[in-house]
Parts: structure tokens; sequence; C-alpha cells
């Protein structure tokens, strides 16, 4: 499907985006309305190490994984439940593997639905095999994989999606410099090309095969930036590099919504709260729940205008409780549980107000995310998308400094503020034409281990 670039927000304001209600809500097979009115619960199983080796005991673990999820939903009550495997390197190096899991995984809630009514839906992200610095992102062995695998998976699966990685081997370099430059070019422009190019694909698969094109995540940059960043005693990348790459992301993960994905988003794409503000479309995102996988400094306020609530992925083992995944599908129930009664009660607002207080100034990176800036960065993106990509990731990463640098209640050290104040001033120097600011780029860039411009069309 030919992009088509999103020139207007779909929100008013950061205050019209409410937890559970999207402006383009979507249903699944079984019926679970996404963004209609509640949320709902995503739980990520993850296959334990050696599993992986033969395709029976893949299947016998997802089997296990999935279904054990499942039935907890059944014995505590809980109406709906989103399943996410995040494919392993087998499932999408060999397609048909990624394909009965996903045959295997609609099987099992076909099941619970006729047993016990439990609306579920099952998403599929085939794993972005393609390592910039190794392989050729169009033509290369690995990519003929990827396409073959959403083919497959995209016959049974509710929702298709991926984590990209165009642009990697440029932001690996940049980040460890504090190089705004590069990171722009590596997530705002090399990024957003290849996801033209990768989802008008996949969205097409999606369509043929009457199942939902969800969504994309710049897990490969911005969520490196953000765990380097770490948490308040690390130092090895300022916390508002992060958060700028963050802003600059949401220009680059647009560009799915463009293509005709029509959410849910992906879970740890962290800057959905943008793309909700732009797109309307319902957004999944994670936070304190996915303290199994990794840290934020968001865990509360990133669930303030979610639809879906997620994990991020929980390797599947015994504890005391149950099973990880019986266990973790439980915590998110419950968490939906109470989204869903402050909306029923009438409270939605005091609880979003609540979920963004508890974090807002933890970190320059959750002040950014916040619905009322959220808003303000995904303006700045939209304002300048008939531009180019590159006006508006340098544009909404403008705005993101001038949030922080704006409110004197985030309080930065001389560090932090140092950082953000170089990284501006690099910013508003830079060519004002995409054109111009490319070929700057493949310049400095040239010698990047790995960068090849043809692998973007460049």
């Amino acid at each position: 499907m030919a992009r088509k670039k999103i020139e207007k927000m779909a929100y008013s304001s950061g205050a019209e985006m409410m937890f559970g209600t999207a402006k383009h809500p979507v249903k699944t097979s079984r019926g679970i309305h996404i963004g209609g009115g509640f949320v709902h619960p995503e739980v990520v199983p993850h296959p334990r190490a050696g599993s992986e080796k033969t395709k029976k005991t893949l299947l016998r673990e997802y089997e296990r994984a999935n279904g054990d999820a499942l039935e907890r939903m059944v014995i505590v009550g809980h109406p709906t439940l989103i399943v996410e495997n995040e494919h392993v390197f087998q499932m999408t190096h060999n397609p048909t593997w990624g394909g009965e899991i996903a045959a295997q995984t609609a099987r099992q809630m076909d099941d619970c639905l006729d047993k016990y009514g439990l609306k579920a839906a099952y998403r599929s992200t085939p794993a972005d095999l393609r390592k910039p610095d190794m392989h050729h992102m169009r033509e290369s062995d690995y990519t003929h994989e990827i396409i073959e695998s959403f083919k497959q998976v995209s016959k049974y699966a509710d929702i298709i999606s991926i984590e990209s990685m165009g642009g990697k081997e440029i932001f690996d370099h940049a980040i460890i410099r504090n190089d705004i430059t590069g990171i722009l070019f590596g997530i705002g422009v090399l990024g957003a090309i290849d996801m033209e190019w990768m989802w008008d694909q996949i969205v097409d698969i999606a369509k043929s095969n009457n199942c939902i094109p969800g969504g994309d995540t710049n897990c490969s940059e911005a969520n490196t930036a953000m765990f380097m960043a770490g948490g308040m005693v690390s130092k090895d990348v300022p916390h508002v590099m992060a958060a700028l790459a963050r802003a600059i992301s949401a220009s680059r993960t647009l560009v799915a919504y463009e293509c005709g994905a029509t959410g849910p988003t992906k879970d740890c794409a962290y800057e959905d709260p943008i793309i909700k503000a732009m797109s309307g479309v319902p957004i999944s995102t994670e936070g304190k729940i996915s303290a199994c996988a990794h840290s934020d400094l968001a865990g509360n306020l990133i669930a303030a205008v979610c639809d879906v609530w997620s994990n991020e992925a929980v390797e599947y083992h015994d504890m005391f409780g149950a099973t990880t995944t019986s266990v973790f599908a439980e915590i998110l129930g419950y968490d939906c549980a109470m989204f869903n009664s402050a909306i029923e009660l009438g409270y939605q607002e005091q609880m979003k107000e609540i979920l963004v207080n508890s974090d807002m100034y933890r970190d320059s990176h959750s002040l950014i995310l916040a619905p009322d800036n959220a808003w303000e960065i995904g303006n700045a993106i939209i304002g300048n998308r008939g531009d180019s990509n590159y006006a508006s990731g340098r544009a909404g990463a403008i705005k993101a400094g001038q949030i922080i640098l704006g409110d004197s209640k985030m309080k930065l050290t001389q560090l932090e503020k140092k950082a953000l104040e170089n990284a501006m001033k690099d910013l508003e120097g830079l060519p004002d034409s995409e054109g111009d600011f490319i070929q700057m780029c493949l310049d400095k860039y040239k010698n990047v281990k790995g960068f090849n411009p043809d692998s973007y069309g460049l």
C-alpha cells in the first residue's frame, strides 16, 4: 500500500487522549474491540533456551506457554487476552515454523472461545534478521525470509508486527559519541526510508490474509538509547540524548501507519503516546509490568493513554504461583480491570492524572511522554511532515528539547543540561534541505562499518 503522509493531528490536545479509547479502533477476529472503550492485556511469552532446537520442541514450548496464559485468564475471570509471540531466530529463519506456531495458537484460542467465552487474539512478530552492518537491507536472504514469514503467520494471526532495524549501523556509531546528527540520520532518515519499503509489503500481505497490520517500534535504536541512559546513577549516555532519540523515533515509527498499519501498535515503542496523538490508532504500551524484561523510568506514566497493556516479554518458567506466563497474564489482567473500572465509574481523568504525575518528573524521557508533551512533539512532527522525513524528525527533537529546558520542575544535572544545550545547538545548525542533510551525512558517515547507502536506495 502506497504511503500517505499524515499531515493533521488526530487529537486536538493531549487532554483529549485517554486510555482505552482511540480515534480509530480495530476489531479482532474473536471480537476484541481495541481502542473501543476498554483496555486489554497483552502477554508476551518467550521460550526457554534449548527449546528452539527443533520445530517439535518449539511447538510444544509455545503450546504450553501460550496455553497457560489463556487458561489463567479463564480461571481468574478476565474476559480478554492478546498473546504476542516475538519470533526467536528459528521461527523467522524457517518461516513455516512461525506459521505452524501461529496456527497452533489460533486453535487454542478458538477452543477457549468455544468452551469459556474468552476473547483472545494472537499477535505474531517476525524477527528482523537483517543486521545493517552485515546484510543488504533489501536483497539479502534474511530479507526474503522475513517477507515469507509474514506470509505464513498472517494466515492465522490476528495481528502482525515487526521491530525493524533500518539505520541501526549509523545510530550505534552516533549514540556512543553523543552525535545528535548521526542519531537523526540513523533513526529519522534511514529508519524512515527502510520502514516505508518494508511496510508497503507488510500491509499488502496482511490485507491479502484478512490480518491486522499492527505496527512497528524503534526498539533497536531509541530503546537502546534509553537502556544505555539507564537509571538515576547511570552516566554512559545522557538521559536527554535518549529523550531526543525518542522524539525522533516517533517521526520514524509514524511511517508504518502512513503505509496502512492500523494498530494496535508494538508495545515496546515508548514513542507510542506521540504516535496516538498524531495518528489516532490504538496503542499497546509497556511499563512497570515489563520489569521482568527491563527497567524504565516511566512505569506508570506510559499507561496513561494506552489501549493495550503489555509486559514486554517473559521467559517461560515455573514460579511459586504458576508458570511465568500465567502469572504475568493475571497481573496484566488485574491492571486492565482497574483501568476499565475507572472508565465505568467515570474516574478515568483522575486515574490518568495519577499515572502521569507519578513519573512525569522522574526523568526527561518520562517528561516528553506525558500526554500534553507527547501531543506537542507530535504537532511539531506533523507540522513539518509535508516537507520531509528529516524535517519532521528534526522538528520533533527540537520541540522535545524545548519542553525539557522550558519546564522549571524538570531538574537536570550540569552534565545533562550541557549535553542538551549542545545537542540543541547542533540541531538548529543543521541544513534546512533534506537533500543537503543526506549528502552531508553520506560524506560524514561513509566510513562507518557496514553502512551501505544502496540498502536505502541512496
